[in-house]
């Protein structure tokens, strides 16, 4: 019998031996940490499946298996076919719970020990914590935001009565669905008065930080090829890289570009996609900001040079925002050695790792001037620039140690499939 037979025959039915699991994996956005974790928990020993969509167009990680990849890493690109109706609120919702579907088919084929869901909408988490329920496969539901508080927050804003009707549906949803998950990884403390309100369990939940990539975002030279072939290598880089939704604020980026538009030496570079990054581009134009270019999201294996391009890396989070919401750029901002201008309240997480580690400033998300400031003063100070993106990746190293983070995952993992 061949190892790998022998491997293969050692899974029950829902499960593995006591001490090598078959984990499941779907992170719904395909963000870099998720993966590097469903590596490491390979190479461990682990027979790991890593599920995202193929159709959410976000910064991608690195999703390709590689020859460096153990053979029991495997990474699957799920697509509906057609691109994600996000601002048809119908559409979205028959899509998410299709997409919910398709994991759940994907859980009856692989037969995981445990199921674990990040980033998933709340239609298709549901659906698949039911699913892992019915089939007595834990699950492991891992808190990046609180969905259901961000869906109130976005339809009120269109009509309060509506926003309400539909915001509670929501917010019942993603309390069943939390209250039937087997364990809770929540990414910051701020989430434990929600979910202790929602009559959750402090016991249930454990707190794992993000983090990025370290060994694949590297501190590369500012002078490189990606720089060079954008039209940058002269110029002064405020860089911000991800996503543009409804929990941030394009108009300080243009605020920004009008602020430096004499300065020919200086460049606002946004790589985005979708909606709002077609809407600040257009706006740009509109307002003559020719020191404003948005370029599509690129590939993972650019991301070092394009963040190493920015001499400065901005990022933003809406106030209502910030109690749900962590943008996770800002650790991948960490790896690139280079300094931060965040316009965030001090409760969020991210505001509260660059306090802590000197990495950038933090400035109010509504106080335009302040950001200006900020980002005037990395461009103009250079060993200012230096020291806080030197501390900025030293924090990375320091924190960003994939191999504990995993040993807790596993530690979490087994904690589940005991409990079950």
């Amino acid at each position: 019998m061949s190892p790998n037979h022998q491997k293969a025959s050692a899974f029950s039915k829902y499960g593995a031996t006591a001490n090598q699991k078959k984990i499941l994996i779907n992170d719904y956005c395909g963000h870099p940490f998720q993966v590097e974790l469903s590596r490491e928990l390979a190479l461990r020993g682990h027979d790991v499946l890593h599920v995202f969509s193929a159709d959410d167009k976000t910064p991608k990680g690195d999703l390709i298996r590689g020859d460096a990849d153990p053979s029991t890493f495997m990474v699957e690109g799920v697509s509906l076919g057609k691109p994600i109706q996000k601002y048809n609120l119908l559409q979205r919702r028959r899509q998410e719970r299709a997409y919910g579907e398709l994991i759940c088919r994907r859980i009856d084929v692989f037969r995981p020990s445990v199921v674990i869901g990040s980033n998933n909408p709340l239609e298709a988490q549901n659906k698949i914590g039911n699913h892992c329920r019915r089939r007595s496969i834990p699950f492991i539901y891992w808190l990046q935001d609180v969905h259901s508080e961000a869906i109130k927050s976005i339809l009120s804003q269109r009509s309060a009565i509506g926003g309400a009707l539909i915001g509670n549906w929501y917010e019942w949803m993603e309390k069943h669905a939390l209250r039937n998950a087997n364990h809770i990884v929540a990414i910051a403390d701020n989430f434990i008065p929600r979910l202790e309100s929602w009559k959750i369990s402090k016991s249930k939940v454990s707190i794992v930080e993000n983090w990025a990539p370290k060994n694949k975002i590297i501190v590369s030279p500012s002078r490189n090829a990606w720089r060079r072939t954008q039209g940058l290598a002269d110029k002064k880089v405020a860089l911000y890289t991800g996503t543009i939704g409804f929990k941030h604020n394009p108009n300080l980026l243009l605020s920004a570009a009008e602020a430096f538009v004499s300065e020919s030496d200086i460049q606002i570079v946004v790589v985005s996609e979708g909606k709002f990054a077609k809407q600040l581009e257009k706006e740009a134009v509109r307002r003559k900001l020719n020191n404003l270019t948005v370029l599509p999201f690129q590939p993972f294996e650019s991301y070092s040079e394009v963040l190493a391009s920015g001499d400065v890396l901005i990022a933003m989070i809406e106030p209502d925002a910030a109690s749900y919401s962590v943008p996770s750029k800002i650790l991948s901002y960490l790896c690139s050695g280079r300094p931060i201008v965040l316009a965030a309240e001090r409760r969020n997480l991210a505001a509260t790792i660059l306090d802590r580690c000197g990495g950038g400033l933090v400035v109010e998300p509504q106080d335009t001037q302040s950001f200006i400031s900020a980002i005037r003063y990395f461009l103009c100070h250079e060993f200012e620039r230096q020291v806080a993106g030197t501390l900025g990746r030293q924090y990375a190293d320091k924190m960003f140690d994939v191999g504990l983070i995993a040993a807790r995952f596993e530690s979490l993992i087994q904690q589940a499939c005991s409990s079950q």
